[in-house]
């Protein structure tokens, strides 16, 4: 591949009726060298923007889908094909693969465009790329939204030199021949495979070509539902992730950790005698704790376990759940009600949202190889080339001595848009002068890992002769840590939104610009307005899974049902009425036909309705929950059960989607996350520290918590380009449970999750900062 200097510069396009990237005809490379690698060119694609409807709100006009693929196009052109000798297809994905199932769909998108089968795509994740600029950031349900066109217009021109190469062999014109599965077929029935013309169609110097995209009524891959390529590997338990990896000499290294928040360590008195216990290989300080490196991690925590260490005090020494919630009602700003007629009823609410973990399935962790001149690493990484320039800070080095390597993760929601397992890695190695393969414990995730930011969100609105005149959203939040990366996406991108959206987000800070640009109430309210301000900065908190819409839309949603009692109306056909978008409202027709809105229930249970708009997209979701006393009360062995929910209806309009299967997978996963943020899944700060250690008392929704039926309706759409999918599960299954809890038990909850308050369990210990290891582990197993 040629640099970005030396390439071609093309001629710019003409006008487009269709609006940037929506249209088929685009211009691409096929780069100089021995075999076949072509690339798209969208930096002239730039989305032509509508003129601003009557009051909208700002992601009507311009979200946050906008601003990460318009930050991608300047450096789209460095995402390459290559064609190989064996027919194969290779793609180096810049983004990260965590279960969400994109090397799939990006496969078939690569297979639909070359007429290749699917199993003939290679698709890996590529290391950090420095040149990539803002074009690898994994987050915002915006993976395939900004890859879709340039994997596209790349594998069209791949296509395209192959035909001409075949033209060249077979003495025919290229209008006389076809493709079909990896192969050119001639007018006499002659074939060529991609193999034989990988090198024949290889251009020993970039070339400035044009193409046409398939029309998507011509698809035959893309929309059809098809399983995950690594689902098998996965669940049987041959699929490698960060913690499978050999790297030769990087032994098991693990942290002891501050019994409070951010804790520092002074000195271990005791570092001979560590030392000398079996297994142990190396014991050092750094600024998180103390590290020790041994034969097994089971050596490491008899190590943890037997440490003195002196520590200094926590920047949160002292707080509690209490006092954090304290602060932030005295940093809330007063609500300013406009102007509405004199005889108006004012409805009014206020609600809790507690700080809860993002940890995700597998543990925090990275493989660190640091010498005196260079140094690799190897994590699941969403943003790796910023962790690359962290890590070459930390280390004292240049960015190019770094190599930072992706690895397939094992879920994030958004715990991965951070390196801080990396980072860790990488001093702990440069500390010992040895690889080292860092592993964090579980009971170190909730308590010093990064952290959803507890919130209060209230609401007033307005109503007057059975129309609702104002909704007025105020969100006060603990501060999110946004030093990821889209804060620096937002930076430089968001003077090319358009004007309109850059006199509503001037000025704003990287939080409220997120907020603004991802939050829709979905309704026409009169006058509505949705803010966030934000407070305390002393908490490792993160974007986790669909970030500000949980909370907001739960509290809004719960506040709609209060207006359509206020009004005398069934909720959903309030909702119907108010819906702003037919995307909305077909979802809500849908969810209610299939989830059987209205039936009659026994006492005690009741069914709840929600919608969320976001990512381009709209969702609704209708669940049953059960909260009679026979049902909250029901015992199972060391688990948190109370209420039930006990169906789930679900509709999505997603765009274009690329495979339906893995968007229903999505869906499901979203709805279990929704589930949890709105009955058991939070964590108890007291005294400067988290209770919660392990997901044996982090209640995130279990097998016992999960609806026996869930049914899933993915709705057909005109839209001609995906929208986002990653997060849009959440905010309406979190919504639509909290408006069936409040209808069961006729009382309007103002905390969440539900349960939060009642620790059942008893906290493991702080010093050590992590339990002994279990040796009895299989008289529990089913």
């Amino acid at each position: 591949m040629t640099s970005p200097d030396a390439r071609p510069q093309p001629p710019a396009p003409g006008p487009d009726p269709a609006g940037g990237v929506r249209r088929r005809s685009f211009l691409g490379y096929v780069i100089g060298g021995t075999t076949l690698v072509a690339a798209a060119d969208l930096t002239m694609a730039r989305p032509a923007r509508a003129a601003v409807p009557s009051l909208p709100q700002v992601p009507e006009l311009y979200d946050l889908e906008d601003l990460q693929t318009d930050a991608a196009l300047p450096t789209s052109q460095l995402i390459t094909i290559e064609i190989n000798d064996d027919g194969t297809a290779s793609f180096a994905l810049p983004r990260m693969e965590v279960g969400q199932g994109i090397t799939t769909s990006t496969a078939m998108i690569i297979a639909e465009e070359l007429d290749l089968p699917v199993d003939k795509v290679r698709v890996t994740l590529a290391p950090a790329r420095p040149e990539l600029v803002f074009n690898q950031l994994t987050g915002g349900s915006n993976s395939t939204v900004s890859t879709y066109t340039p994997i596209r217009v790349a594998s069209a021109i791949a296509r395209g030199a192959l035909l001409e190469a075949a033209a060249l062999e077979m003495g025919y014109a290229v209008e006389r021949l076809r493709t079909k599965d990896g192969v050119v077929i001639g007018p006499a029935g002659e074939t060529l495979g991609y193999g034989d013309l990988a090198r024949l169609a290889a251009s020993p110097v970039t070339e400035v070509v044009d193409v046409l995209l398939k029309d998507p009524e011509e698809f035959t891959r893309i929309g059809k539902p098809r399983n995950r390529d690594d689902a098998r590997l996965a669940v049987t338990g041959q699929k490698d992730f960060t913690l499978d990896l050999e790297v030769k000499g990087a032994l098991p290294t693990m942290l002891c950790r501050a019994p409070t928040l951010n804790g520092t360590p002074k000195r271990l008195r005791n570092k001979k005698k560590i030392l000398r216990m079996p297994g142990v290989k190396q014991v050092a300080l750094v600024d998180t704790g103390v590290a020790v490196r041994a034969k097994t991690f089971g050596q490491c925590i008899d190590a943890i376990r037997a440490m003195d260490v002196v520590w200094n005090g926590g920047p949160v020494d002292g707080e509690s759940d209490q006092t954090i919630l304290a602060r932030l009602k005295k940093a809330e700003l007063p609500l300013a009600v406009p102007e509405v007629p004199l005889l108006a009823k004012t409805v009014e609410e206020r609600f809790e949202f507690m700080f809860r973990s993002s940890a995700a399935l597998e543990p925090n962790c990275a493989i660190a190889d640091v010498r005196e001149d260079s140094a690799e690493i190897w994590s699941g990484l969403k943003v790796p080339i910023l962790a690359q320039q962290n890590i070459a800070q930390a280390l004292g080095m240049s960015q190019d001595q770094v190599k930072v390597n992706v690895v397939t993760g094992g879920g994030s929601f958004g715990h991965k848009l951070f390196s801080d397992a990396a980072i860790e890695a990488a001093k702990v190695s440069q500390a010992m002068g040895k690889p080292v393969k860092l592993m964090w414990h579980r009971a170190d995730e909730p308590r010093q890992g990064r952290l959803h930011p507890m919130v209060t969100s209230r609401i007033r609105a307005t109503v007057l002769a059975g129309q609702v005149l104002s909704f007025e959203q105020r969100n006060t939040s603990v501060v999110t840590d946004f030093s990821h990366g889209l804060g620096e996406i937002i930076t430089s991108t968001i003077d090319e939104a358009p004007t309109e959206v850059g006199k509503m987000v001037g000025g704003l800070g990287f939080s409220q610009t997120i907020f603004t640009l991802t939050q829709e109430l979905g309704y026409n309210f009169g006058v509505v307005t949705q803010l966030l301000n934000e407070t305390d900065d002393r908490f490792n908190t993160g974007s986790m899974r669909n970030i500000y819409s949980p909370d907001t839309r739960v509290a809004a949603e719960l506040v709609v049902d209060r207006l359509a009692a206020e009004v005398g109306l069934d909720p959903l056909e309030f909702r119907l009425r108010h819906a702003k978008s037919d995307k909305v409202r077909k979802a809500l027709e849908k969810v209610a036909e299939e989830g059987d809105w209205g039936r009659r229930m026994p006492q005690g249970m009741a069914q709840g309705i929600a919608i969320h708009q976001e990512y381009k997209g709209a969702t609704a979701c209708l669940v049953e929950i059960d909260v009679r006393p026979e049902t909250v009360n029901r015992k199972i062995r060391n688990a948190v059960t109370g209420p039930r929910v006990t169906r789930a209806t679900f509709a999505v309009d997603a765009g274009l989607v690329i495979n339906p299967r893995g968007l229903e997978a999505q869906m499901m996963g979203g709805f279990s996350d929704g589930l949890a943020l709105t009955l058991t899944s939070s964590v108890h700060l007291r005294d400067g520290h988290f209770l919660e250690a392990s997901w044996d008392n982090y209640y995130y929704t279990r097998q016992w918590n999960i609806p026996p039926r869930f049914d899933c309706f993915v709705l057909p759409s005109e839209d001609r380009l995906p929208g986002g999918a990653g997060e849009a599960g959440v905010a309406a299954s979190a919504a639509a449970v909290a408006c069936a809890y409040a209808r069961a038990t006729g009382t309007m909850p103002t905390r969440f999750p539900i349960n939060h308050g009642k620790v059942t369990f008893k906290p493991k210990s702080f010093v050590p900062s992590v339990p002994k290891s279990p040796t009895n582990g299989l008289k529990f197993t089913y």
